[in-house]
C-alpha cells in the first residue's frame, strides 16, 4: 500500500514561488506500467480541487487557474513528485495534498483524473501554502 509525504509548503508574498515535494513509498514509479500522481488543494470553506496531474508517461494536465504558473514533474528514480509554483496569488492559498492512483488495468489518463479527483485512492496529509497580498 502506498504512503505519500508532502513537504515544501510555507508563507510567501504574492508573486513569489514555492516548490512542493511528495515522497512516495510502497510503489516503485520506475517501470510501473500505469499510474497518475497529482496535487489537489483545498481552501478554507471550499471543496478540494485538482490542481495538476501527471501520468506514468509524463502526460500532464492542469487546472485553468494555474496554467502557465505551476509545473508538475516527477523523478521516478527518487520516487518523488514535485509541484513548482510561480507567480503565486492569494487565491492559491490552501492545503495542498499529494494524491496517487496506481492502475492495475489500462492506462491512467491525467485529464480524467484531474476532472474527477475521486479516482485517486491514496492521499498524503497535506502541506499548507499561504500567499500574502
Amino acid at each position: 500500500e502506498a504512503a505519500l509525504v508532502e513537504s515544501g509548503g510555507g508563507s510567501v508574498q504574492a508573486g513569489g514561488s514555492l516548490r512542493l515535494s511528495c515522497v512516495i513509498s510502497g510503489y516503485f514509479l520506475h517501470g510501473y506500467p500505469s499510474y497518475c500522481l497529482g496535487w489537489v488543494r483545498q481552501a478554507a470553506g471550499s471543496e478540494r480541487e485538482g490542481v495538476a496531474v501527471i501520468a506514468h508517461d509524463d502526460t500532464t494536465s492542469y487546472a485553468d487557474s494555474v496554467k502557465g504558473r505551476f509545473s508538475i514533474s516527477q523523478d521516478s528514480a527518487k520516487n518523488t513528485l514535485y509541484l513548482q509554483m510561480s507567480d503565486l496569488k492569494p487565491e492559491d492559498n490552501g492545503m495542498y495534498y499529494c494524491a496517487a492512483r496506481f492502475n492495475e488495468e489500462g492506462p491512467c489518463s491525467s485529464d480524467d483524473v484531474l476532472e474527477n479527483i475521486a479516482l485517486f485512492h491514496t492521499w498524503g496529509q497535506g502541506t499548507r501554502v499561504t500567499v500574502a497580498s
